[in-house]
């Protein structure tokens, strides 16, 4: 399998820092297993670089450890031998060194040195403020724990506000890439691959040489003894602390509870008492609230649902969490036997409709409609929804779409179905041009083709 896939974007950025004159300091943090160090070590692989990577044990371990990384970096005998008791000294070492291309100094896991000594932040501040702001040098400072990297560099309140030149918040690789992960699958293996290791690098690796998803998510997922298995627990158990109400709101909507009012009454909480939890998640990036894409005001909208971001996530609260039991107790086969039951139908369904809203801007880019649209996302009130619906406001275009991830051709009635639908959404209503796009996992009858031909308002889109 190919390492490095997709991130041309962050190579971009990296390297314009790069050929910044003078000083550059790129944050770098996303969730673990999420590519940080691959996409650094393809950065610096023809660059004079120290990476250095930070652990959780003294500050002064790190410094020492640090010390040596460094004097390994720039050849230095009296350094590797000294006794050092500042980062500043080290610093300064590496700076009075003549490099023959500027050097990159990547500290990964950076938040680490700060949760051992709070005031850290302030001390490699009055670093690149007394020794590197004018030297010709980029500095890469990494992180994996989201909270702890933004409150120690890019918050108002850190020391280091105000001071990088480029951030970057690493996400998962976009499905539009998987066919490069898994050139020998059909679009229908690869969308339920990207269904359980959600554009995860480190996840897709895991599911690399597996005949088919059931096959991967038994090895993987449903081992006791592989890291998948506990793979929630340990995501969040080093960002929040009460790990047992956050499992608990993550699998009261995995289990379709998505409405504010839904999951407070399933876990017998007052509303006001789990807005914290929801904002932590959201900013995890596990969580994220819809509202119809419609929607003047998204903030203030009261028809705001509940929704797992992270298709691993998604998956795994909905299958494993709720049956560990089985698993701890040897029959894994049971629970496996009910993922196959309900796989494609509550979760892999679902997951299309995301891939599908993603495909809707690659389409756009091609030049599909006569038109950009400008927002994209679903529709829904008390009696209809909408999987897809894409907005120019500027020439009054809608696109209103269905996805279908089913065994069967889709037919005609399915475009009668969304035409009918096109009444219950209101904007614009009476001077807005309505398009349709249908996508489907398994093509379409002929006589929807057929119609299809002689309309240029309807798109199908199929798997290839």
């Amino acid at each position: 399998m190919q390492r490095f896939i997709d991130r041309k974007d962050e190579i971009r950025t990296l390297e314009n820092e790069y050929a910044r004159k003078g000083s550059a300091l790129v944050i770098l943090y996303g969730r673990r297993r999420v590519g940080k160090t691959t996409l650094i070590s393809e950065f610096i692989k023809d660059k004079p670089a120290l990476f250095f990577l930070a652990s959780e044990e003294s500050e002064a371990q790190n410094r020492a450890d640090f010390k040596d990384r460094a004097a390994e970096f720039i050849n230095s005998d009296l350094l590797r031998d000294a006794k050092v008791s500042s980062w500043d000294t080290i610093f300064k070492a590496i700076m009075q060194t003549d490099f023959e291309a500027k050097p990159v100094i990547v500290i990964d896991e950076f938040q680490y040195i700060g949760k051992s000594n709070p005031a850290f932040p302030s001390v490699f501040q009055r670093i690149l403020e007394e020794q590197l702001k004018d030297k010709s040098v980029m500095v890469i400072l990494c992180g994996s724990l989201i909270s702890m990297m933004e409150s120690q560099t890019l918050s108002y309140n850190s020391p280091l506000y105000g001071r990088r030149t480029a951030q970057i918040k690493l996400k998962q690789i976009p499905f539009r890439y998987y066919s490069q992960f898994f050139p020998d699958k059909s679009e229908n293996e690869l969308v339920e691959m990207y269904a359980v290791t959600g554009g995860v690098p480190k996840y897709i690796e895991s599911f690399a040489d597996v005949g088919d998803i059931y096959e991967g998510i038994s090895e993987n997922i449903l081992n006791p003894s592989g890291y998948l298995y506990d793979e929630p627990q340990f995501l969040l158990q080093q960002e929040v602390s009460e790990v047992g109400s956050y499992f608990s709101i993550i699998k009261a909507i995995a289990a379709g509870n998505s409405k504010l009012s839904a999951i407070s009454t399933l876990l017998e909480v007052k509303s006001t008492g789990l807005t914290k939890y929801l904002k932590t998640l959201i900013d995890l990036d596990i969580l994220e609230r819809e509202v119809p894409v419609t929607e003047d005001n998204p903030e203030k909208s009261k028809k705001g649902l509940y929704k797992i971001k992270d298709n691993y996530l998604r998956f795994w609260f909905a299958f494993v969490y709720p049956n560990l039991s089985f698993i701890e107790s040897g029959n894994s086969r049971i629970v496996m036997n009910k993922i196959r039951k309900g796989f494609i139908s509550s979760h892999v369904a679902f997951v299309y409709e995301d891939i599908c809203r993603e495909k809707m801007w690659d389409l756009s880019a091609k030049d599909t409609w006569p038109f950009y649209f400008s927002k994209i996302g679903r529709y829904w009130d008390s009696k209809t929804e909408i999987d897809v619906v894409a907005l120019d406001p500027d020439g009054k275009n809608m696109i209103l779409g269905e996805c279908k991830y089913w065994k069967d051709p889709i037919g005609i009635n399915i475009l009668r179905d969304l035409e009918e639908k096109s009444k219950a959404v209101s904007w614009n209503k009476g001077s807005r041009k309505t398009w349709y796009v249908l996508f489907s996992s398994a093509g379409f009858t002929p006589e929807l083709e057929a119609l299809v031909e002689k309309r240029k308002d309807v798109l199908l889109v199929g798997n290839n």
